[in-house]
């Protein structure tokens, strides 16, 4: 993708209104806890108090909207602590602009180091950087540093002991969660019925067992009905394929594969019915027709071998989650720990923060990247707007650091969003100013009032949130003890300053996904062998020990591949040449390993119910070859050489079944997993003059792309 092209989809996206589900009362009462300490400050202290408590006040609730698992009442107290903290730490240099800017640098590196944690941890930690630069220009004394960190503090108690009292939606989010990964299985088995290779996008079962770990705080009160339908919709998943694919599973056509069409029909729409059951905490209402159609009768099925297996595992799979959903207890029975995906208490966190952060300690590391960036565009900013004749240089760094983000295209889309966010709320604000010429308690209903629509606008768009975003500082500084005027005064060159800046600073020193693409394919393939491996030696040894390295390898090949998937979005995005892996060759590996994948789960489906069953010694030959070959081949993607499948294929033409179910059904998984592996050879693999005209075709492709636009 060329520059002006890339500049030109963020732009748009950065202007893009989204249609999300407004939740007017989690916005109301956050709204509640910023006009609660307004009031409580302006009645018992300053407007100068007031303003810094509201800072805090705002961006707790601000960090209870970010997607995540902990109770939000936590968030809140911790987001409240490290602004205090922040304040207090630029209170205490301020006056000192050769201690300030360097604080200010280090500081904003730690925030962009936070995003080695998670998403969550990065906005909350930059958040702390723009109040560090915003509160430090209220009217206040080195003596009175301490007081304004606290009642920042005090904000952020303030929103958690609302979130406490009045609990809207408790475990919605982790309801939400569950309910999607089941909605998503039932539009899957329901894309089955007419493609039996339907691809499965893992994202929702990723998110649902997130938010399946818990903190033995957590653990002790979760509903039941959250309890089990995870581990079940992970079974599922395959019961479902297995049964589709006429190499596995139904027949191609005639009665069988009618019989296998009703099937999935009915498991959808049980499936969406224990959707609804747990997004809504209501009653589980099922047609009694899918009811009745995932009986499998012995004598009049028409299903058989391999196929009969999957529909009877999923009529039982279908009945545990009924069982589940519909149970009137209201909290999970007691389990041991080892049945729990425990997650460690706010204290006990540090350590893994600790780690997290030393893995990303290296010069390739985007997350190192995007600190080192924050650092620099902070203290430059802050420099640069105090060197300009215009005042209130401080908005030119808090532009920046809070334009940035660690991918190209959410920077720029930022830039632009912020920017017309902050005209119009500007303009709004002025334009209610000189009507209404408020004074401090007028001005903090008004700030109270955009708290509210921001909240409530918080994950339309960020153009949208900006708008209210800018009107809430306008009043709230006005409050606090600026001038309208003085706030409102070149605030609009500052901020297109402070969004040229970040932008700038991306170019010089990006951190683009596009020559990482290889490395991205080649843990994604390795993670996909040992799966597939995995799943074989539990055919060669069936027994209970290998279904704990199957799941192993399982989550590891998940996780690559959503690795993979994110970066692969984020080259598509950048304005940069690939390096030896077109788009069009990366589409195609990214085909032939899901399809790698889809073999070895459909093996899973098919793995021995028991331990008596009767082993494949092939197998285990095969798992050898598959990991071996894999391994080698993730080495060859990266430098750039041919792929080979030497062993795998000498493994194959060696294989004599012996007529038993089992060897037959791993056999030819075996040949779906060799196909996939060839497939992928074939996308990768170019010869010397393919690899010279190669940027040729390219050049065309984008120039035609170019024209048809």
């Amino acid at each position: 993708m060329r520059w002006l092209r890339a500049l030109g989809d963020s732009m748009r996206a950065g202007l893009r209104v989204e249609r999300t589900r407004l939740e007017p009362l989690v916005a109301l009462r956050a709204a509640v806890g910023v006009a609660t300490v307004i009031t409580l400050a302006l009645w018992l202290v300053s407007p100068a108090y007031a303003a810094s408590a509201a800072f805090g006040a705002f961006s707790a609730g601000a960090s209870s909207f970010q997607r995540g698992w902990r109770p939000r009442k936590v968030v809140a107290l911790a987001a409240g602590f490290g602004l205090a903290v922040s304040t207090f730490l630029g209170y205490l240099v301020a006056g000192h602009l050769v201690l300030f800017v360097p604080l200010l640098a280090v500081w904003a590196f730690l925030a962009g180091m936070a995003w080695a944690v998670g998403p969550n941890a990065g906005i909350v930690a930059t958040a702390t950087v723009g109040i560090m630069l915003v509160t430090i220009t209220l009217p206040a004394g080195l003596e009175q540093t301490l007081e304004h960190a606290a009642v920042i503090a005090f904000g952020g108690a303030v929103q958690a002991t609302l979130i406490l009292l009045f609990p809207i939606r408790r475990w919605g989010a982790h309801r939400d969660a569950l309910a999607d990964a089941l909605a998503a299985e039932a539009d899957y088995a329901r894309r089955l019925r007419h493609d039996p290779t339907a691809p499965f996008d893992p994202q929702p079962l990723m998110t649902a067992r997130s938010a399946a770990t818990l903190t033995p705080s957590q653990a002790r009160h979760r509903p039941r009905v959250l309890h089990g339908p995870r581990g079940l919709a992970e079974r599922i998943r395959p019961t479902l394929a297995a049964l589709a694919d006429p190499r596995v599973g139904a027949p191609a056509e005639g009665p069988g594969r009618d019989r296998a069409r009703e099937l999935l029909n009915a498991a959808a729409d049980v499936l969406d019915a224990a959707a609804r059951s747990i997004r809504h905490g209501t009653a589980i209402q099922v047609p009694a027709g899918a009811l009745q159609a995932l009986r499998v009768h012995e004598e009049d099925e028409v299903l058989d071998g391999p196929a009969r297996h999957a529909a009877a595992q999923l009529s039982r799979l279908l009945d545990e989650v009924l069982e589940i959903v519909d149970s009137r207890d209201t909290h999970a029975p007691p389990a041991a720990a080892g049945q729990l995906l425990v997650e460690p208490t706010m204290f006990r966190l540090v350590p893994v923060v600790v780690r997290a952060v030393r893995r990303e300690l290296h010069p390739d590391s985007p997350v190192l990247r995007h600190a080192v960036r924050l650092g620099a565009v902070a203290s430059l900013g802050y420099l640069l707007g105090t060197a300009l004749p215009l005042g209130h240089g401080y908005w030119v760094p808090l532009t920046s650091v809070m334009v940035l983000r660690p991918d190209f295209h959410q920077t720029y889309a930022r830039a632009v969003g912020r920017f017309v966010g902050t005209v119009v709320g500007v303009g709004l604000a002025t334009g209610v100013v000189e009507a209404v010429h408020p004074d401090a308690s007028v001005s903090g209903g008004l700030a109270v009032g955009s708290a509210a629509l921001t909240y409530l606008f918080m994950r339309t768009g960020y153009a949208v949130s900006q708008c209210s975003t800018a009107a809430y500082v306008v009043f709230l500084l006005g409050m606090g003890g600026e001038a309208w005027q003085q706030t409102v005064r070149d605030r609009v060159l500052l901020t297109l300053l402070g969004g040229a800046l970040a932008m700038l600073a991306y170019a010089a020193y990006p951190a683009w996904e596009t020559p990482r693409l290889r490395d991205r394919l080649a843990d994604w393939l390795g993670a996909n062998g040992r799966y597939a491996a995995a799943v074989l030696r539990t055919f060669a040894e069936p027994s209970g020990k290998g279904r704990a390295d199957v799941r192993r390898a399982l989550l590891d090949s998940r996780a690559a591949n959503a690795t993979w998937a994110e970066a692969f979005t984020r080259a598509s995005r950048e304005p940069v040449r690939h390096r030896g892996l077109t788009h069009h060759e990366a589409e195609e590996a990214q085909d032939a390993l899901r399809s790698l994948g889809r073999a070895a789960m459909l093996l899973e489906s098919h793995l021995p119910d028991s331990d008596d069953a009767r082993p494949v010694p092939q197998a285990a030959r095969l798992a050898d070859a598959v990991e071996t070959d894999t391994a080698h081949a993730a080495r060859n993607l990266r430098e750039g050489r041919d792929l080979k499948w030497e062993h795998v294929a000498g493994v194959l033409d060696e294989w004599d079944t012996d007529g038993g179910e089992q060897d037959r059904v791993a056999r030819r998984g075996a040949e779906l997993h060799a196909q996939a592996l060839n497939d992928l050879s074939t996308a990768v693999s170019r010869t010397p003059l393919e690899r010279d005209v190669e940027p040729a075709r390219q050049e065309r492709r984008e120039h035609a792309e170019q024209t048809a636009q």
